[in-house]
Formats: C-alpha cells, sequence, structure tokens
C-alpha cells in the first residue's frame, strides 16, 4: 500500500472530520499519546526481556496507531502524506548520503564540475602539496609548493593571536577533494575556466573566492569552540544548512550537507597533524574524494 492511499483509506475512519477545534487537538494529542505507548512497551521488554513474547506486534500495532495519526493531522492541513514522505526521504538523503555525483568504478563516485574543460582549465585529479613554516618579521608564515613551485601566497593567522589559520588553505584543498570545488584552489592552480567567460566570472571569480574563503572562516570560528573538530563526526545542521545557502548560486549546490560534513571533518583531521607538526605533506585524491596528511 502506498501512502496516498493509505491516508485516504485512513481518512473514511476519522471519528472527529472536522479541521478546528477538536478535530485538530484529537489527533495531535494522538500522536503524543501514541508515541508514550510505544515508550511503554519497550520498558516491559526491558523489564520481562523474551517472556514478553508478544512484543513486536505491541510495537507494530503502536507504529500503526502513530501512522493513522500523522496521517489524520497531515489531512487536517490539507498536506498530500505521500509528498510529505517524499521530502523527508529528500532531506535525510541531502544530510546523510551524497547525490548527483559521478561514477568513477564500482565502489567510488565524485564530483565532477569540470569534466568539458580541457586539463589546464580542470582540477588535478591526484596531486601533493608541501606546507612549509617560515619565521619572518616576528611572524610565523607558511608556504605551500607543488612540485617545488610556490603557489599562493604567503600565509600567517592574521590575528593577534597564534590559532593555526595560517594553514587555512588545508580547508579549500579538502572542498577540492571531497566536493570537486574550491574557487581559491582553482585560482592558486591557475585553472580558471576561462574558456567560458561566463563560468569564469561567476564560478571562478572573486565572489565565489570570497565565499569559500567566508566559508573558511566561518567554520574556524564554529570549530574552534568544539576542540578544532577532535574525535567529532557531527556538523550541527544549521552551520551545514547556512553554508548551503551561502553556495546555492554555485555548482557546488549539488552537493549534499553531507558532502559538506564529510568536507570539513577530513580537512580539520589533517589541519590538526599539520598544525601540530608545523607543515607537511597534503595528499589529494579528487576521483577518490579523499585528503590526507604524510609528515614531514
Amino acid at each position: 500500500m502506498d501512502f496516498r492511499k493509505y491516508q485516504q483509506q485512513a481518512l473514511k475512519t476519522d471519528q472527529v472530520p472536522t479541521k478546528s477545534g477538536d478535530g485538530i487537538i484529537i489527533p495531535l494529542l494522538g500522536l503524543v499519546g501514541e508515541a508514550g505507548s510505544l515508550l511503554a512497551e519497550y520498558k516491559k521488554h526491558l523489564r520481562d526481556k523474551d517472556a514478553h513474547k508478544l512484543f513486536k506486534d505491541c510495537v507494530a500495532e503502536e507504529l500503526g496507531d502513530l501512522l493513522w495519526y500523522v496521517a489524520n493531522v497531515a489531512s487536517k492541513f490539507d498536506l498530500d502524506l505521500a509528498e510529505i514522505a517524499q521530502i523527508n526521504l529528500n532531506k535525510c538523503r541531502d544530510r546523510w548520503g551524497r547525490r548527483d555525483s559521478v561514477q568513477i568504478d564500482s565502489q567510488t563516485t565524485a564530483y565532477i564540475f569540470d569534466s568539458n574543460f580541457s586539463e589546464h582549465e580542470s582540477l588535478p585529479r591526484q596531486f601533493e602539496l608541501y606546507l612549509t613554516e617560515v619565521s619572518e618579521d616576528n611572524s610565523v608564515k607558511v608556504r605551500a609548493f607543488i612540485n617545488g613551485q610556490q603557489i599562493g601566497n604567503y600565509l600567517t593567522d592574521n590575528s593577534y593571536f597564534s590559532d593555526g589559520y595560517r594553514f587555512h588553505d588545508i580547508f579549500h584543498l579538502s572542498y577540492a577533494a571531497v566536493l570537486g570545488w574550491s574557487p581559491v584552489i582553482r585560482s592558486n592552480l591557475k585553472r580558471k575556466r576561462k574558456s567560458n567567460p561566463r563560468i569564469d566570472e561567476v564560478e571562478d571569480g572573486g565572489r565565489a573566492i570570497a565565499i569559500d574563503e567566508g566559508i573558511s572562516a566561518l567554520v574556524f570560528s564554529y570549530a574552534k569552540d568544539h576542540g578544532f573538530l577532535e574525535g567529532v563526526v557531527t556538523i550541527d545542521d544549521q552551520l551545514l544548512k547556512t553554508i548551503k545557502n551561502m553556495t546555492l548560486h554555485l555548482e557546488v549546490r549539488e552537493c549534499s550537507l553531507g558532502d559538506w560534513e564529510k568536507a570539513i571533518v577530513d580537512g580539520y583531521k589533517v589541519w590538526r597533524q599539520v598544525e601540530k607538526n608545523g607543515g607537511g605533506k597534503v595528499i589529494i585524491d579528487i576521483d577518490a574524494s579523499s585528503i590526507s596528511y604524510q609528515a614531514k
């Protein structure tokens, strides 16, 4: 039975079919009551263990009653239960899954936003970057090298206090590795898509770069309050949704909240090692959606 048919059939058994007063409050209270009944059954199961022979049957009945009240509340507010289920499934996939990605092999998927561009306008699928610290003018600066050639500018913490933000290019590298997206890295590697002026302006231009930097700074502020994500595997939904909203007009909108979570967590895992050791080698594999660290 599909949700829409269930909703239609369940509505025929509604004893208070009005859409106001008791017709609304009764099914809402019913949801609370049935949730309590479900907990009561589980309490009996904890107490009686295998002696509670009807545990699964009772749970199924309580879940069925919950479903009836959910369908009834949906009907009272003129909502389609099938649409609600689909929207919720899409939400769950966006939060915890990966979608709209290109199959690389039988086990790996990766986002590729520059597949229609030449090699010199595409992010390299695999590369290594070396980070080193130098002390200069009473400041600790970071230099980044690929194949012995420096990329980007010297970076400092840009802060009155040392907090390791001088290594924040790692976050952009992680976005590139996991999401296949980082206007900052694309610019540093001179891989902007100039053959398409519109893409060059919107996706690889100053505003996109500013957003990339803004996300890095925003997440760093959050990470500071959470032990720089040591032992953390889940990022607050509100932060992820804020990032999603910041990038809705860009190609990276195809990436899910789960993708952003992985990019952030993986990036900070590498950042903590680099910051601890004062540099080292960062290995990027976009095809494998991975970023890893190797000590100096």
